[in-house]
């Protein structure tokens, strides 16, 4: 059987700048972190706590201890116990 002859069809490539601002933040254990509201707003763990999440979530910074799957288990400089997030409701905290 023959090969197809046609050319494949080039894809236009995308440049550094708009990749890197689609890429998620790639997250570490260490990594200092803030949850984004619009993502945590209306989640299965948003639903599961509090009607009010409390402000030091978004004003950030908590580190992140363990990373399984999805998730993430922060901790924040606070007397407050960890919690498990998913990582798309997290951001790198700009500090």
């Amino acid at each position: 059987m023959a090969p197809d002859a046609s050319p494949p069809t080039a894809t236009p490539a995308a440049s550094p700048a708009s990749s890197a601002a689609a890429a998620p933040v790639a997250l570490k254990k260490g990594s200092l972190v803030r949850v984004n509201r619009q993502s945590y707003q209306g989640s299965l763990e948003a639903g599961a706590s509090d009607a009010d999440a409390p402000g030091y979530l978004f004003e950030g910074p908590g580190e992140v201890l363990l990373l399984k799957g999805d998730y993430a288990q922060l901790r924040w400089r606070r007397p407050v116990p960890d919690v498990w997030l998913r990582l798309d409701q997290l951001e790198a905290y700009p500090g």
